[in-house]
């Protein structure tokens, strides 16, 4: 495992239930909600630091998630894909990487052709169980509350890159 990490140079991530807790809200006024987990964020913002480059998959368009990508200073956002391995392509070439090369973390059965083609695939544990059964990890913590920062700090670890990236923070 910690050899497929290594190789990781981009990391996409699936936002329902991997970002978020799956949950969707509606203001008074119809529009969306979603909570996001701020240590993510920072993770995000440290894999960013170390070089990684890292899009948003999802199968849903949605003007928070826009603004999400926006202050996380996303590389690119893929909103709209229902068959998300047609994305894959497009990132494979917009960003010059291998399959091995691209990590996806991805929580229901539309994300199974992804995570099955990349070099790490990972699931958090609110996943269905078809998509637990073929990823390479799962994580400790669900969707919207961790995951993603424990992903991050996988690959900023294997990598051998989390002290560079951290140091500036124990001084």
């Amino acid at each position: 495992m910690i050899e497929r990490a290594g190789k990781i140079k981009l990391l996409a991530l699936d936002v329902d239930g991997v970002l978020t807790d799956g949950r969707i809200i509606y203001g008074n006024y119809g529009d969306e909600l979603k909570n996001f987990d701020v240590n993510d964020g920072f993770g995000i913002f440290m894999v960013k630091r170390s070089g990684i480059k890292c899009v948003i998959l999802t199968a849903k368009a949605s003007p928070v998630v826009t603004k999400r990508a926006k202050e996380l200073r996303i590389d690119r956002v893929y909103q709209d894909f229902h068959y998300k391995i047609k994305a894959l392509e497009k990132i494979r070439k917009r960003f010059r990487v291998s399959d091995e090369e691209i990590c996806f973390v991805g929580d229901e059965i539309i994300d199974i052709p992804v995570l099955k083609r990349v070099g790490l695939a990972v699931s958090p544990p609110n996943a269905a169980e078809e998509v637990k059964s073929c990823v390479h990890l799962i994580t400790g913590k669900p969707g919207g509350c961790g995951a993603v920062r424990e992903v991050c700090d996988f690959i900023l670890r294997s990598q051998g890159t989390w002290s560079e990236v951290t140091s500036v923070y124990f001084e």
